[in-house]
């Protein structure tokens, strides 16, 4: 199987950087000799981030690449100079992969939501059956975070089964704690949504990123059932007009909808 992670932004980043120390490299060994110029590993780092901030333009980056790129050689070059034990890094290295795992891979970093909008997808879910007369509505967060949404779903709505779904590690072990130290009904399991049979659940929600959305919509095509909904907090999918569009906050992004 052909692996497509170098399309992925952050390792585009990476090899721009690359690419662009490699040049200041080149450009400080060969041609300094010849001149009377001072060139520090200030002077490089700057130059390097403009390089990789260049280069990351001509390959049509998204634009908050550009200062990211910008800036990197000179905060790595500052966080050296503190001379901080190496334990630090290691220890910072591990809470990020725990929070944010295979984000360079899936391109959907950790975004929270909030109160606002776990009411505004409390008001989108149908109307409680009557007891004995129908399955349990089944409700799924794709990316469920620290839990916030499911449980709040799951405190509002005793008559259904509410699951958040979360690959990176840290987030899922903290809403299992919660579920349980509240004693929820509330169902959080590992893994990757892409797994997962979208037609066992009734609502779908969503809160991933623009990168996400042209394959979240044709797994919902492929299958989701007639009567489903898909819901998606902030982001919508390309050419595809919303059934529903809510405000959950006035000084926030809308929350969509897609009917099957």
């Amino acid at each position: 199987m052909h692996w497509r992670g170098w399309q992925t932004p952050a390792l585009q980043a990476l090899a721009i950087q690359l690419v662009a120390a490699l040049i200041v490299y080149c450009s400080a060994t060969f041609l300094l000799p010849f001149t009377t110029l001072a060139f520090s590993l200030g002077h490089a780092a700057m130059l390097q981030g403009a390089l990789a901030a260049l280069l990351s333009a001509w390959r049509r980056m998204p634009r908050w690449w550009l200062p990211i790129q910008l800036l990197f050689p000179l905060a790595l070059l500052a966080t050296l100079g503190m001379q901080l034990p190496p334990v630090l890094f290691l220890l910072g290295f591990v809470f990020l992969l725990a929070l944010y795992w295979s984000t360079f891979r899936t391109q959907v970093p950790f975004y929270p939501s909030g109160p606002a909008v776990w009411r505004s997808v409390l008001a989108q879910l149908p109307a409680p059956a009557a007891p004995g007369t129908a399955t349990p509505l089944r409700f799924i967060d794709i990316g469920s975070g620290l839990g916030g949404l499911v449980l709040s779903l799951a405190a509002a709505r005793p008559d259904g089964r509410f699951t958040g779904i979360e690959v990176a590690p840290l987030p899922w072990l903290v809403a299992r704690l919660r579920a349980r130290i509240t004693n929820s009904s509330a169902c959080f399991v590992r893994g990757d949504y892409g797994a997962l049979d979208f037609s066992r659940f009734d609502v779908i929600f969503a809160y991933l990123s623009p990168a996400a959305m042209p394959a979240l919509w044709q797994k919902v095509q492929r299958e989701m059932r007639p009567g489903t909904l898909l819901l998606s907090h902030e982001f919508l999918i390309p050419d595809q007009a919303p059934h529903i569009t809510v405000l959950p906050d006035p000084q926030g992004p809308n929350l969509y909808g897609w009917r099957r």
